[in-house]
């Protein structure tokens, strides 16, 4: 060990800050890496030149650089991402998707802005990525039907997000990793609505500048809507037998087709050993009745969902054994398409001949082919090269076809069926943990851990798909910046930068002080990431605050507000990234309109707090 001034290791810290942020920036190593090589370069560092104290106590331990692994605000936000991925695995806001895009075939416009509004108030209250992804697939709908290229409502979508994050404390990732930086410096966190009056003005300023401003900004871009009309009007073939408690059970035809049944086309109704094909004339449908049903994809997942007695009677390859097909509601069940490829055994056979349960542990729900239309017991169908197979099973067994030559996974299909009756479990958990924090009757990461534990417990999710939901790159991002944090407080960097920011705004009064270092915050968030940015100005914030003699809170929620403006480029948020394909944008479009945004809640900001915090 050798001992270096406390100076010369400051400016190696900032060293190595910028050098990080380079790397963030460029991506030339993955985030991943470079968050490893900067904690692996602090460890080293400072356990060759380490810093004391004038009692001469170690100031930074390899225990104090690893700490982030352990910090409360990071378990509490991989919590909640699990939490948000069990509202999304369970389909718990489905039925409220489906009623928003009904609603919008007559006022597609006005949905749209009641949608936007409605993702505002969501993200105050979870966490912000799986909202996004669950309107992504509503906004994109929405926006064809007013004739709209998605580039149009994809970023407003992430923005509004954003922005409604900066409401509560749970609201996103940031707030939390702020709170706890603020009680490790001074003891006391900040509470659940601290920023909740400040951060709606914010809200408000920037949504209205999100539905009224933006979209003049945003350029037509290349869309994805090619992409998604194929992907959603696909059409498989599918066996249902209509049992005593169907819902298909007492359908009537009219006018040669069932009304009732907007999103499922008939195309053969097998009754004993009558066939009857369309137009239908006045046929009821009865329990006992086999139908040759085609839907699309998305539309067979919610059937199942909601009916999992449809797959009565599909495709049983055994049936004197007993029922072979997997019940829906026991969970743990993955869709997937599959297609027959070149020279495979399969070809010419049915599927009752090749015995495709027995031998896959998966089951055929429907066929789609393109050469022409099926209106035949889809047991007595011959498989020809190219058929594309709907089949649902256990993850191992629907990831083991890779191995099989006969067929060929398509990857990129594989979903997990979401499980209707989990729902309300998942909606209770969530309100229970959201309650617990807002009232303060638990700490946040006691109450996110204990919704985790139900979630998991109840089956609203399986190990597996919490797993899939923590983001390793939010971990080592966190763990990285948490560490800068800590090299910058015990090497003087924090001070320094608060002594610079006082001397440049010296005599000018606090209010100019908070809204330089508003606006600082802001954009390096844009650099860096929120996370990154919040852990790192936490400490320099309370530093400022008690150096012009202002509540260190004042300025910490200002770190709040300012690192959630994450608007001017793609990799300032996840949501930006998120949305970024599907608006098919290109950097210059979240600068050109984010840059504005940033200067326009700056402005607000500056004028709001010198009144609300009597700065003035």
């Amino acid at each position: 060990m050798f001992i270096i001034e406390p100076v010369i290791l400051m400016w190696l810290t900032f060293g190595l800050i910028g050098i990080a942020i380079g790397f963030y920036i460029s991506e030339k190593l993955s985030l991943e890496i470079t968050s490893l090589g900067v904690i692996g370069t602090l460890l080293i560092m400072f356990f060759l030149f380490p810093v004391y104290d004038a009692a001469g106590n170690n100031l930074l331990t390899i225990k104090d650089l690893l700490s982030g692994f352990a910090d409360p605000a990071l378990i509490s936000v991989l919590c909640l991402l699990v939490i948000g991925q069990g509202l999304v695995q369970s389909g718990a806001l489905d039925e409220f998707s489906r009623v928003l895009i009904a609603r919008g075939v007559k006022s597609p416009k006005l949905i749209i802005y009641v949608i936007l509004g409605l993702v505002l108030i969501l993200s105050a209250i979870m966490n912000n990525t799986p909202v996004v992804v669950m309107f992504i697939p509503i906004l994109s709908a929405l926006a064809l039907r007013l004739g709209k290229t998605l580039s149009h409502v994809m970023i407003p979508l992430s923005y509004v997000a954003i922005l409604g994050g900066s409401l509560t404390l749970i609201g996103s990732s940031t707030n939390l990793l702020v709170s706890g930086a603020l009680e490790n410096a001074t003891g006391e966190g900040l509470g659940f609505f601290d920023f909740t009056v400040p951060g709606a003005v914010l809200a408000v300023v920037g949504f209205l500048y999100v539905v009224l401003v933006a979209p003049r900004l945003l350029k037509d871009r290349a869309s994805m809507a090619g992409t998604y009309i194929l992907e959603s009007g696909k059409q498989f073939l599918v066996q249902a037998e209509v049992t005593p408690d169907s819902f298909l059970a007492g359908k009537q035809s009219k006018a040669g087709m069932f009304p009732d049944l907007k999103d499922l086309t008939i195309r053969m109704v097998q009754r004993g050993e009558d066939s009857y094909l369309p137009p239908y004339e006045d046929i009821t449908l009865k329990p006992g009745d086999i139908l040759i049903i085609a839907a699309t994809r998305p539309v067979l997942a919610d059937l199942l969902k909601k009916s999992p007695d449809l797959l009565r009677g599909i495709i049983e390859e055994n049936p004197e054994e007993g029922p072979t097909t997997p019940d829906p509601a026991e969970g743990g069940q993955m869709l997937a398409e599959v297609m027959i490829a070149p020279a495979s055994r399969m070809f010419g056979r049915t599927l009752k001949q090749i015995g495709f349960h027995t031998l896959t542990d998966c089951i055929v729900l429907g066929i789609q082919r393109r050469s022409r239309m099926l209106r035949i017991d889809l047991n007595k169908t011959r498989l020809e090269s190219g058929d594309v197979l709907l089949v649902m099973g256990r993850p191992g067994n629907i990831l083991a076809l890779r191995a099989n030559k006969d067929v060929v996974l398509l990857e990129w299909s594989t979903k997990d069926l979401p499980l209707a009756h989990h729902s309300k479990m998942a909606l209770t958990i969530f309100g229970l943990v959201v309650a617990l924090a807002a009232t303060g009757l638990l700490p946040i990461v006691v109450a996110a851990l204990l919704g985790v534990a139900f979630m998991i417990g109840s089956g609203c999710l399986n190990i597996r798909q919490a797993g899939r939901a923590v983001d390793r790159r939010i971990v080592l991002l966190i763990a990285a910046a948490l560490s800068m944090g800590a090299a910058l407080s015990a090497t003087g960097g924090a001070e320094f930068l608060a002594t610079q920011l006082i001397f440049l705004t010296q005599g000018m009064g606090p209010l100019i002080t908070l809204s330089a270092f508003f606006l600082l915050v802001a954009f390096i968030t844009n650099v860096l990431s929120n996370n990154a940015t919040a852990v790192l100005f936490t400490p320099i914030a309370i530093s400022v605050a008690t150096g012009i003699g202002v509540d260190p809170k004042v300025f910490v929620i200002a770190v709040v507000l300012a690192a959630n403006c994450s608007f001017a480029s793609p990799i300032g948020y996840q949501t930006n990234l998120l949305v970024m394909a599907p608006g098919h944008y290109k950097f210059s479009d979240f600068a050109r309109v984010g840059t504005l945004l940033i200067f326009l809640l700056w402005a607000t900001f500056t004028v709001f707090a010198g009144w609300y915090y009597n700065l003035v």
